[in-house]
């Protein structure tokens, strides 16, 4: 099914109450499973992810289907190779095809047992949870992060602790060290040293835990301004102006396309000043997530621009350089890639396809990156649309209040 979008006649200036991290929500839901915490956890995601694993805790069940839920499927891996019990854990066909090898090879060495149920390397599995033995291992730090942080959360119950040693560039860095400053906020504190993490043998202590509103959403809002006229502005509400999110770069990266920002008792205040670079330039090694949204975003505004740092975007919900290239290309943008870790544009455009329909590969963020491009364009249609309850449910709702028209 697919919607189609029209130019609103007039732009509303819009208050929005942005969702709740997911990222936080589904960490805090591991480290108050492990501190047997009796405190429920206030304002959780209310994304798909999130509910895949309040699912799991709540389940009297041995096998879990997780859907699309990436982040569930790695965070659970590691969580269930500790608890006592014989465990299958699947999800939906294209996480079937996500690759999980490195974190199951590592629980393996740490004492764990984990075994493939049907392709060597990848979901579902079988998981054999029992106490684990820990101690040190090398792991390459250009993989998703989210494997690190797994190991990370669940290391503290390890016999032995553990010992990380990250080999080569450490990918999306900020997400680690939001994952051990939530550890911290339980009472576990780990030393990171050089390319090092340890984690001592401890218990979590259990506390009462907030969360914030994602700045991963917000990013879409910044887009939405930026492609507004100058002067324009939006209000976003529930973001910490100090937060361990990574994706808070959004806020100074988007000065470079026209978008001022500034925190008020109110929220976050956004407007356009009309002032952008001639080329822009960004490694997005620490903000993976962010890459689709630049990318339309300097399209669209006709700034050349060189992205690199992509590598992980092959193995997210679809291969993103590969999607945006597709989709990109159908508003007449010819955009370069060695196809590996880099995207750029240096200013070429043809004429548009007649009748567009954006292609979202079931990914969240293939839909929200686009969907503010309306405002560049009379109308379009995206498919798919619904795939953006993994992170931001209300998105459409959000978007109509702006005055976009919705069919």
């Amino acid at each position: 099914m697919s919607i189609q979008l029209t130019k609103p006649e007039k732009l509303n200036s819009v208050e929005i109450e942005l969702p709740a991290s997911k990222s936080i929500s589904n960490r805090l839901l591991i480290l108050n499973a492990l501190s047997y915490s009796p405190y429920a956890i206030k304002n959780l995601s209310d994304s798909d992810d999130t509910k895949a694993m309040l699912q799991v805790f709540s389940s009297n069940n041995n096998h879990f289907d997780i859907g699309a839920a990436g982040t569930t499927m790695r965070f659970l891996t590691a969580y269930l190779s500790k608890i006592v019990g014989e465990w299958t854990i699947t999800g939906s066909e294209r996480m079937q095809q996500r690759p999980i090898h490195v974190l199951v090879d590592a629980i393996n060495q740490l004492g764990g047992k984990i075994e493939y149920m049907e392709k060597e390397g990848f979901p579902p599995l079988r998981i054999f949870g029992s106490s684990l033995t820990g101690g040190e291992l090398n792991i390459p730090g250009d993989v998703s992060s989210q494997y690190i942080s797994a190991l990370l959360m669940i290391g503290p119950y390890m016999e032995k602790g553990l010992t990380l040693n990250l080999t080569g560039e450490i990918t999306s860095r900020p997400y680690l060290h939001l994952t051990l400053k939530l550890m911290e906020k339980y009472g576990v504190k780990c030393d990171w040293q050089n390319n090092t993490i340890k984690v001592p043998v401890a218990n979590y202590q259990p506390v009462e835990t907030k969360v914030e509103a994602d700045w991963s959403a917000a990013s879409y809002w910044f887009e939405f301004v930026a492609f507004a006229p100058k002067g324009f502005s939006v209000l976003l509400k529930g973001l910490d102006r100090y937060s361990w999110q990574g994706d808070a770069a959004t806020a100074e990266l988007f000065k470079e396309l026209g978008v001022q920002s500034k925190f008020s008792q109110k929220g976050l205040q956004l407007i356009n000043t009309g002032e952008t670079t001639r080329l822009f330039k960004h490694d997005f090694s620490n903000e993976p997530d962010l890459a689709q949204t630049f990318a339309v975003s300097a399209a669209f505004l006709g700034i050349p621009f060189k992205l690199n740092g992509l590598h992980t975007l092959k193995i997210k919900e679809t291969d993103r350089i590969k999607a945006l290239l597709t989709e990109l290309q159908k508003f007449g943008f010819e955009i370069e890639t060695n196809h590996k870790d880099n995207l750029e544009w240096t200013g070429v455009r043809h004429a548009a396809d007649t009748n567009i329909v954006v292609s979202t590969y079931k990914d969240h963020r293939m839909a929200m990156s686009f969907a503010p491009v309306i405002l560049k364009t009379p109308t379009f249609s995206i498919a798919d649309h619904m795939v953006v309850t993994k992170s931001y449910p209300s998105f459409w709702e959000d978007l109509q209040k702006s005055g976009i028209q919705i069919k």
